[in-house]
Formats: structure tokens, sequence, C-alpha cells
């Protein structure tokens, strides 16, 4: 599920239309909408645009795109600790 709220944020922040960016990413602007309400959910490629062009950090990444319930064990991952924690570590 995304962040609405931070992705709205971090748009905002970048100065981007939600029109100029629905085109970065080949797709409607409705359909951008519909993603950033969660109505749909993000591809890894617009991620990966997303990424890029608004000059996301990593951390920023993983908190807009990847579900709390992952996030725990994304963290773990990236600490070098590979331990089960209840959360997918794939």
């Amino acid at each position: 599920m995304t962040d609405t709220e931070l992705l709205r944020k971090k748009i905002k922040q970048s100065g981007y239309k939600i029109q100029f960016i629905a085109k970065k990413l080949g797709i409607s602007y409705q359909g951008l909408l519909n993603k950033i309400n969660n109505k749909s959910e993000f591809r890894a490629k617009e991620i990966q645009i997303l990424h890029d062009l608004l000059n996301l950090t990593e951390d920023e990444r993983v908190a807009i795109f990847l579900p709390a319930s992952r996030q725990n064990a994304y963290n773990i991952k990236q600490g070098g600790l590979y331990q089960w924690n209840g959360g997918d570590l794939s």
C-alpha cells in the first residue's frame, strides 16, 4: 500500500505537476491518481521512474512503496541481520 501522504509531499516538493509525472510514467493522469490513492498498485518500473524523477532516498522509497508489514523485514535485511522476525525477507 502506497503512503499517499508522503508521496504527495514529495511530488509537491519536486515542483512537478501530476500530468507531467503521469506522462513520464507512460500512464494517464487518472491512472496516476488511482495509484497515488491506492486504487491500483504501482509497477516496479513506475516506482523506479518515480525514485529517479523525485530524487527519493532509498528510505523514502521504502516508506512510500513498501507495505508497513514488510518494512521491518526490509530494515533487518538492509542491516545485514538475516534472522527471521515473522516477516518475509524475500
